[in-house]
């Protein structure tokens, strides 16, 4: 088998919205959408991440009526203290506060409209014990 690409699909309520958080505050740009649907990419992401509307016949039936929860959409980024303040200038709510794990990970986290988890990692040397 070859992967030539990866997507996280997402079920909310409202695609367009969670969508255009991505795009307004995170560089995503819209690849494809239809009624209930969009398909989110950034050329140095990885992956798309694709939002459909709760409902839609296009998931199995025991599914459609499910929520994305306890998901969470996780970014590495470069400078992640940075990233905070921009998301926080920009207006964007910080759920999570930057915090630094003993197994070496930064990070904080934000929501979007939907409650959607946009977790930004950054990977640092853990401190010796």
């Amino acid at each position: 088998m070859k992967i030539n690409s990866s997507a996280v699909s997402l079920t909310v309520e409202d695609p367009a919205a969670s969508a255009a958080f991505l795009v307004d505050h995170f560089g995503f740009r819209e690849e494809m959408a239809a009624d209930g649907f969009v398909s989110l990419g950034r050329e140095d992401a990885g992956m798309n991440v694709i939002y459909l509307r709760r409902g839609l016949d296009v998931l199995p039936e025991d599914f459609r009526d499910q929520r994305a929860a306890g998901v969470l959409v996780v970014f590495t980024v470069d400078d992640l203290a940075g990233e905070q303040e921009r998301l926080r200038s920009e207006g964007v709510e910080i759920t999570l506060p930057l915090r630094e794990e003993p197994w070496g990970e930064r990070l904080f986290q934000v929501a979007d409209p939907n409650g959607v988890v946009i977790e930004l990692v950054e990977w640092v040397t853990p401190a010796a014990n």
